[in-house]
């Protein structure tokens, strides 16, 4: 195990932290030296994201301190006319969900369906106008924005618009670019590219930190620190964490008891008999020029266990909104849901009440006022943020699925403040909570440690063993998708 060297570029010295009742850290003493190049990695929960908000000054130290040594540099060779101008001048971070505001600069921002429909997609800003820039400098062009500026943000993929955060941020020339997770939700070559963007950074003179998974962490990056339940446990060179071996994880059945109460759950519902769940001939999505899908024929028959692959922009979340009821471009094309041709008269909420539903994006439509338990029971009403009361049959439900997959304990805590990993399964607990004959799974799994994916397969696989539901999974890693799942569709450029 490696030892802090005497150069100091950041220090953070016998720092205790409190967020509200919680205390995150306590007397916690780390360093970062100059030319260093840091991971944090742990378990879900463990700290990563609250260790970079506390760098960043959100967090309330009350004991203790952070020394940011790169500002006492950069006082002393540049001079500072704004009498505003404090470290956080000099330290840029980005998150794995956007920050985008719609032109309009409304504080709702964005809604759900926007990207979906041409109108209200003219509401967001383009990249070019989110950036601030008449014409890209130097330092950006590795990150391949060019083609993207004169898209509008809320159409942006996932990839893309890490991409365009990451550029927003280097515009800020900071000393210090912190990376929450940057790798979720990207694909195989996407996951490539990033990395090698990172290296392009560090070797551009930026000192980079990021939290990320043990299995995903970039060439140059030289240090890597671990972190348990806001407790260092190691700090190592990347060779030497490198040549540690994995934590190997054992396969655990589910608990007798957990099994069925899911057993139970599953039963009280009585599945509709459908002859097709979705039926789509030569179904084809354009915004203007951009041809989003082409020619897509697919049937799902009841009961069937899907996994939709493809690459990040390959049309995907598209393809899911059509199913889902988001996109009006439903009525365009040849498509039926449930037994029932787009059009004929059913409505958004007939088709969303059959459907259990989860994607990446989903949590941030939600506000600080929700608490978990009131997510959850918002899947009996499919309305996001809903406050229309449940019942107490529906709350028992809703408890019970929580405990099922370990968040009983967040049943009163506000949604926005308990982990991302909590969060997520907090979404998933809302898509299953009234047994709907269809769940899409849009990478149920994003920043879920090991251990908690495996334990979410293990749910999933029971569930579909108890109960004729049908499966539609969207996953970037193939050893995410449950034992159940035995049919593939994949797109490419819009296309199967």
């Amino acid at each position: 195990m490696m030892e802090d060297k005497q150069t100091p570029f950041l220090s953070l010295e016998h720092i205790t932290v409190r967020y509200l009742d919680k205390t995150l850290f306590n007397a916690l003493s780390w360093q970062i030296s100059k030319g260093e190049q840091w991971a944090v990695t742990g378990d879900s929960g463990s700290g990563k994201t609250a260790l970079l908000n506390t760098i960043l000054g959100k967090f309330n130290i009350i004991n203790g301190s952070i020394h940011h040594h790169f500002y006492d540099d950069w006082r002393a060779t540049h001079t500072i006319t704004d009498p505003y101008f404090n470290y956080r001048n000099l330290v840029a971070m980005v998150g794995h969900h956007h920050t985008f505001r719609n032109l309009s600069n409304t504080t709702t921002d964005f809604y759900y369906q926007q990207r979906f429909n041409s109108m209200d997609a003219e509401n967001s800003p383009t990249v070019t106008e989110y950036l601030q820039v008449s014409e890209l400098p130097a330092l950006v062009v590795p990150l391949r924005i060019a083609p993207l500026l004169e898209k509008r943000l809320i159409k942006l993929s996932n990839g893309e618009t890490r991409r365009v955060m990451i550029a927003k941020a280097l515009l800020q020339q900071p000393q210090l670019l912190m990376l929450d997770n940057p790798f979720i939700g990207l694909d195989i070559q996407a996951r490539k590219d990033f990395s090698n963007m990172v290296n392009e950074i560090i070797r551009n003179g930026t000192t980079v930190l990021l939290a990320t998974a043990p299995h995903e962490i970039p060439d140059h990056i030289t240090h890597v620190l671990t972190l348990e339940n806001g407790v260092i446990t190691g700090k190592y060179t990347r060779s030497e964490f490198i040549k540690r071996p994995l934590p190997a994880q054992k396969e655990q059945p589910l608990p007798e008891m957990e099994a069925a109460k899911i057993s139970a759950l599953v039963q009280r519902t009585t599945t509709p008999d459908f002859q097709t769940i979705v039926k789509m001939e030569n179904v084809r999505v354009k915004y203007g020029e951009n041809v989003i899908l082409d020619n897509i024929n697919w049937t799902v028959k009841p009961n069937e266990k899907w996994a939709l692959l493809g690459h990040n922009g390959a049309g995907k979340s598209t393809l899911l909104s059509l199913i889902n009821g988001d996109n009006p471009q439903a009525y365009a094309n040849k498509l039926w849901l449930f037994d029932r041709k787009r059009g004929s008269g059913e409505s958004i909420w007939d088709i969303k009440k059959k459907i259990g539903f989860i994607s990446p994006e989903l949590h941030q439509y939600f506000t600080s006022r929700d608490h978990c338990l009131q997510v959850v029971c918002s899947g009996f009403s499919d309305i996001i943020g809903s406050i229309r009361p449940a019942t107490p049959a529906q709350v028992q439900i809703a408890k019970d699925w929580m405990d099922i997959l370990g968040i009983g304990q967040h049943t009163a805590s506000p949604f926005k403040q308990v982990p991302e990993s909590a969060q997520r399964l907090v979404l998933l607990a809302r898509a299953l909570v009234k047994n709907p004959p269809l769940l899409i799974f849009d990478e149920p799994c994003q920043g879920l440690d090991a251990q908690q994916k495996q334990h979410f397969k293990k749910v999933i696989e029971l569930l579909c063993e108890h109960m004729p539901v049908t499966l539609i999974y969207v996953t970037h890693y193939e050893d995410e998708l449950p034992a159940c799942v035995d049919k593939f569709i994949r797109l490419t450029n819009g296309k199967q």
